[in-house]
């Protein structure tokens, strides 16, 4: 698979490059000739040459077969990213010298049950139709529909196997990937709707990267005194961000949806107290704000006076203007 081929693939979108995409748009329902295995010609050839955007479920699912700490993880298998047209920061799998996955083998994938959303798509993709961003009701503006992509070397095509598209997902997994990356999905295309004009600050890209690739991280992040000061949960919530790296991904979501794209959650709350605490940082930076300019301005009227004054005694001085003896 070419890197213009798997970047069309979902999660997430990334290229409008249509050469090898057959122009129609498919459903659920429609039919799929197609199957991957040892004995065609190409297999394993769609492993190369590849640029696979890894989604925090993704991270997780092979992390976790290989026993690994996400830290050694994103350390040894990939490469820092940005998501298509968005500044948001991500992670790609790292390939190894020949340009090959580093999972891949002539035999096949060793973390075949555990592989990214992109590969388990292949060679299905999936796309959005979004309507102008001004709307307001924000369910309506993304259609979902599907896509083939058939590349020259991908012998597959000319199996006989005949399924559905909605077959094609349940047999590849990819109904439970779309359910644990919907929600990090809808951020990445929330983003993606404003365009370059709009950009986040370096703390915001700094927590959207962490929280989507480094569970362990934010974890730690979670569990401090400065953000356990900050927000309220109760015990049964404390417990299960603790222990389940699925329930930590998901509240991983909410938070950045909260406090990135500013989207309400009733399930995240601010401490009373850190609330007033703003309040009175935001009223004292006013009143600051509001003495500096005061200041500024006296100044500015002393400064002022000082130039009528110098100005006059200039005028006083001039041949002419002087007093009679």
């Amino acid at each position: 698979m070419s890197n213009k081929q798997q970047e069309n693939e979902r999660p997430p979108i990334f290229s409008n490059n249509p050469s090898n995409i057959m122009p129609q748009k498919l459903t659920l329902d429609s039919k799929l000739k197609f199957r991957c295995h040892p004995g065609v010609s190409c297999f394993t050839a769609c492993c190369g040459n590849i640029n696979i955007i890894l989604t925090p479920y993704d991270i997780l699912r092979i992390r976790r077969a290989l026993n690994l700490p996400a830290e050694e993880f994103l350390l040894r298998y990939t490469t820092p990213t940005y998501l298509e047209k968005t500044d948001l920061p991500g992670v790609k799998i790292m390939l190894d010298e020949e340009g090959r996955c580093p999972f891949v083998t002539p035999e096949g994938c060793t973390i075949y049950p555990y592989r990214p959303t992109t590969c388990r798509y292949y060679p299905v993709g999936m796309s959005y139709f979004r309507e102008a961003p001004e709307k307001k009701d924000e369910k309506a503006l993304a259609e979902e529909f599907y896509f083939l992509v058939k590349e020259e070397h991908c012998k597959g095509h000319l199996e006989d196997k005949i399924q559905t598209i909605q077959e094609w997902r349940v047999d590849q997994g990819i109904d439970e990937s779309d359910l644990m990356n919907k929600e990090w999905m809808e951020l990445v295309m929330r983003r993606k709707s404003f365009g370059y004009q709009a950009t986040l600050s370096e703390p915001a890209k700094r927590i959207f990267f962490l929280a989507s690739t480094d569970l362990d991280k934010f974890r730690d992040l979670v569990f401090s005194d400065a953000f356990l000061s900050s927000y309220e949960f109760d015990e049964e919530t404390l417990q299960k961000l603790r222990e389940d790296d699925i329930e930590l991904m998901r509240f991983a979501f909410r938070f950045l949806a909260a406090t990135i794209f500013g989207i309400r959650d009733s399930g995240l709350k601010v401490r009373e107290e850190r609330l007033q605490q703003k309040m009175e940082q935001i009223k004292k930076h006013r009143a600051g704000a509001e003495k500096r300019a005061q200041e500024t301005y006296q100044e500015l009227l002393q400064d002022h006076e000082k130039l009528k004054k110098q100005a006059g005694a200039k005028k006083s001085a001039a041949p002419g203007k002087g007093s009679a003896d």
